[in-house]
């Protein structure tokens, strides 16, 4: 496994996956909770074919931001970066945006 492995992950705004329908808000808008499940699997899917067959690896800490809203339709892509390798330990560079920009960033920590 080496520094810099990335992936991006994409998804569009839906009823399902807003802050109204995940209960995290009262608004029909990209849900936080939504944001960040698009980060953790762009960042497991950034790293999952450099495991050894029958590794994965499980996320265990997320710090983030939720900078601004998206709308329904508005396609939003997570990214994520690996930048340090601790043992066991992976941590990734994470953000999305969507068509205006930066919605989202944080750092993510994923174990093996």
């Amino acid at each position: 496994m080496e520094l810099g492995l990335s992936y991006e992950s994409s998804a569009v705004v839906a009823e399902n996956n807003t802050a109204v329908a995940l209960g995290s808000g009262d608004m029909a808008v990209f849900a936080t909770p939504a944001m960040v499940a698009l980060m953790e699997n762009a960042a497991m899917n950034a790293v999952a074919g450099a495991l050894s067959e029958g590794s994965t690896t499980v996320g265990s800490e997320m710090n983030t931001t939720h900078i601004k809203p998206s709308g329904i339709g508005v396609e939003v892509s997570a990214t994520a970066v690996l930048t340090a390798i601790e043992g066991r330990k992976l941590t990734f560079n994470v953000g999305a945006s969507d068509e205006g920009g930066m919605i989202g960033e944080g750092v993510h920590i994923r174990y093996i």
